[in-house]
């Protein structure tokens, strides 16, 4: 575990590039610089990057692990998310604030809740897929966006209506002009105006908030308020240990937290489930047939090994808090330390033939949490992550009940940045034809328990 230390610092080694290079190529394609420099000096070293500053990028699980266990004394947050999402959000939060406002987020995202978000999953992507043109190619980004926003708004709100159709509108061109101005310096972020990139983000936030003002009044006057289950409801009862509750300004950050978390991220995951899908034919033809069968390994193998190959997030990051050792290397206080999602990923030490896509690595063989890690790791891991697998699973399982894919020789789609988000540049597009309904399917004893 990494430790306090007075010893002299002692960073890895870095690349002889001037800051203003280094910045350049880390903002035109992040996993292509790191990746570039990684083959160089190994799988820990120093950059120096637009808003980190001096950053030592890690991703030997074996650090991350340390990284990620780490004494709150220790390492704090690191990024700019906390000022996109609100002083509110658990993105701004460190040490004791931080653990009790997970303590009361948690619940919402686990057990039995789980399966009553199931349903509505399922519903989302039947109105969506309906119509889905057969034998034309199209982008199923935009889809997925719909599936994922609706139903994160459904299990967030409990309800449909004229506020819920107004955040369908706003959330997703606020979440993409924030992703987008996340990872510029910190003048970007600034409103020069109405016109101005933050100034448009800003309007839009205030637009959020009026809404979310009027849901969360909405929800107080509900005669049934004590015995909803949605996320907001939960979230007005919840109590801290000496009774307070979370304040109305911090629930609006948390729900755009979310929000924007919850859809965006999956949606582009489901996107590329697609585009690796089409490009493997006889995996096809196998997760078609688990799906008739009514089982689930290999499909739940195949959304971690997208998620591994694919990550929609390439990196997270930590700030020491003090001059700590961390492995054989000795970090000095207020230095970032990144965790390369895509390195670590990518490292044959943990992945035979990483670069291959093979499902059935996970088969029966659930990832390594140090390892794998496309949902962080440590206290700040994604709250949202059962919700996301619950969401990729439901609307995979689905799709391939009612569609064939049209498969292709292509290479794959190109990997382009959408801010915080990494998204296949060309939509991950498919082309489906309905499967018949005299088609036969296998239905099973063990099919139909594990569906009742």
């Amino acid at each position: 575990m990494a430790e306090a230390t007075n010893d002299p610092v002692r960073l890895p080694p870095a690349p002889r590039i001037p800051k203003l290079v280094q910045g350049v190529a880390f903002v035109i394609n992040r996993d292509k610089a790191v990746a570039a420099v990684a083959r160089r000096h190994g799988s820990e070293f120093t950059l120096n990057l637009p808003i980190f500053g001096h950053t030592t990028v890690i991703s030997d699980p074996a650090l991350v692990k340390e990284l990620f266990t780490a004494n709150n004394d220790l390492i704090a947050r690191a990024g700019t998310l906390g000022q996109v999402l609100g002083p509110g959000s658990t993105f701004s939060l460190d040490g004791l604030p931080h653990r009790q406002r997970r303590k009361l987020l948690v619940p919402p995202f686990h057990g039995k809740r789980m399966q009553g978000y199931e349903g509505i999953v399922e519903e989302e992507v039947r109105r969506e897929i309906a119509t889905w043109p057969e034998g034309d190619e199209f982008a199923t980004m935009p889809s997925m966006m719909r599936i994922t926003l609706n139903a994160i708004l459904r299990a967030v709100f409990g309800a449909d209506g004229a506020a819920l159709e107004e955040l369908r509108e706003l959330l997703p061109p606020m979440v993409l002009k924030a992703s987008r101005l996340a990872v510029m310096p910190p003048a970007a972020r600034r409103d020069y105006g109405p016109l101005s990139p933050w100034g448009r983000v800003e309007k839009l936030r205030r637009r959020y908030n009026t809404v979310i003002a009027r849901l969360i009044a909405d929800a107080r006057r509900d005669p049934g308020f004590e015995d909803r289950n949605d996320v907001l409801a939960l979230m007005l009862q919840a109590r801290y240990d000496d009774g307070s509750p979370i304040s109305d300004d911090h629930v609006a950050d948390e729900l755009l937290t979310l929000l924007a978390a919850g859809h965006e991220t999956t949606a582009t995951t489901l996107a590329w489930a697609v585009e690796r899908l089409r490009r493997h034919p006889r995996l096809l033809a196998r997760l078609r047939d688990e799906v008739d069968a009514g089982g689930s390994d290999l499909l739940q193998a195949t959304i971690f090994e997208v998620q591994r190959t694919r990550p929609v997030i390439n990196g997270t990051a930590r700030m020491t808090r003090q001059r700590i050792k961390l492995g054989e290397w000795v970090i000095p206080e207020r230095h970032v330390v990144l965790v390369s999602i895509s390195l670590a990923h990518a490292t044959e030490r943990s992945f035979t033939d990483a670069e291959a896509f093979n499902p059935d690595r996970f088969v029966g063989n659930p990832p390594d949490t140090h390892a794998w890690i496309p949902f962080g790791g440590g206290i700040r891991r994604c709250i949202g992550a059962a919700f996301a697998n619950m969401e990729m699973a439901v609307t995979l399982r689905t799709l391939l009940q009612e569609f064939e894919f049209g498969t292709t020789y292509a290479p794959g789609e190109a990997a382009h940045s959408r801010g915080v988000a990494t998204a296949p540049a060309r939509g991950g597009r498919a082309v489906v034809y309905r499967r018949s309904l005299q088609e036969p399917r296998l239905v099973t004893a063990d099919a139909t328990e594990a569906s009742a």
